[in-house]
């Protein structure tokens, strides 16, 4: 049995680890952590967790109080995880990071984005990140693992399988992304309040997300050359979900069949990626609350620009899902376990 340990335990993160781990049935938790709610039954915080876990109860969070866990999740805003692995893993503890402390190689990159000197960057190249379909290998042997954005995960495995075969160019990438508003997180803030984002549609950081040096490093990592990517984030009035339009220019005459065989056979061994039926239009609501990607393929008008449809729910494919799919390889555990769960619907 892994003991676990979830540090951020009240965010929507947090409570969707609980949700997927309370039926984990390899997994005992352990210590679940919260500066604001020490003592309070996390149950009695969540009431869609009562009889799953025991008499469980928050902690705060110390080293003291994770010490006796196998794997401890961060399910906590940038800049916590930093200060707490090395001792963690000092004490043979693994990590799985749900936030961007160790995501960017580049250290100054990563401080120029997130605005924070960081604390541990020993650690940064020991990271493996945390998108299972590309990283499987390293991730089995993995003692920190740098889980992948919400953004990140959906436009990654979108372009995936053109770039690994060379056959768009990589000078003129776009990625038209929507967010339901659990992508902020459950704090207050006025943007995100019903009143708000109810009944409306906006762009923001248009000039610049902090998702987007992290995929422009995975898709490098994929072409193995540069890659100039226009990123352009969106705020939806839905709860969960993320739909990426991806579009990019064929180099040589492909036909339709030949994409959609690229796709289907890339991803003929993952079951957490679904390639629909050419020309469709995935849904964000046939993924949400499961740990899939559906991907869909269209090109317009019989032209050279291809466009990828490329759907998650961000809670799960593209946070908590994602983590829990690490952990598994990290333990050998089958991948599906705990995850092998149908999508809601309506």
């Amino acid at each position: 049995m892994i003991k676990v340990g979830i540090v951020g335990g009240t965010g929507y993160t947090g409570v969707e680890l609980l949700r997927i781990l309370a039926l984990h049935s390899d997994v005992k938790i352990t210590a679940v952590t919260s500066r604001s709610d020490v003592g309070m039954r996390v149950d009695a915080l969540y009431p869609n967790l009562r009889g799953y876990l025991a008499d469980l109860t928050f902690c705060l969070p110390t080293i003291d109080a994770l010490s006796n866990c196998d794997v401890v999740f961060f399910a906590t805003p940038n800049g916590t995880a930093m200060l707490m692995a090395k001792e963690l893993l000092d004490l043979g503890i693994k990590v799985i990071d749900l936030s961007a402390d160790f995501r960017l190689k580049d250290v100054s990159e990563w401080e120029k984005w997130y605005g924070l000197t960081h604390a541990s960057t020993d650690l940064i190249a020991k990271a493996v990140y945390g998108l299972p379909e590309i990283h499987r290998d390293a991730l089995k042997t993995a003692d920190l693992i740098a889980c992948a954005g919400c953004y990140p995960t959906a436009v990654q495995l979108g372009f995936l399988p053109l770039l690994e075969k060379g056959v768009v160019n990589t000078d003129n990438l776009i990625a038209d992304v929507k967010s339901g508003v659990s992508g902020a997180g459950r704090k207050a803030e006025i943007a995100t309040l019903m009143s708000e984002a109810g009944e409306s549609f906006k762009a923001y950081a248009v000039n610049g997300h902090r998702h987007l040096p992290e995929i422009t490093q995975g898709l490098t990592l994929m072409t193995k050359q540069a890659v100039n990517l226009t990123f352009v984030p969106h705020l939806t009035p839905m709860i969960r979900g993320i739909h990426a339009t991806l579009y990019a220019t064929l180099t040589n005459e492909i036909s339709p069949a030949e994409l959609q065989n690229i796709y289907e056979t890339r991803y003929a061994q993952e079951e957490f990626v679904d390639i629909l039926p050419f020309e469709s239009h995935p849904d964000t609501r046939n993924v949400r609350g499961s740990n899939r990607c559906q991907i869909a393929l269209h090109v317009p008008q019989g032209g050279k620009t291809v466009v990828i449809l490329s759907v998650i729910d961000n809670l799960v494919k593209g946070a908590a899902g994602q983590a829990v799919q690490s952990m598994n390889l990290r333990f050998g555990l089958p991948e599906n376990q705990g995850l092998a769960t149908v999508a809601l619907y309506p």
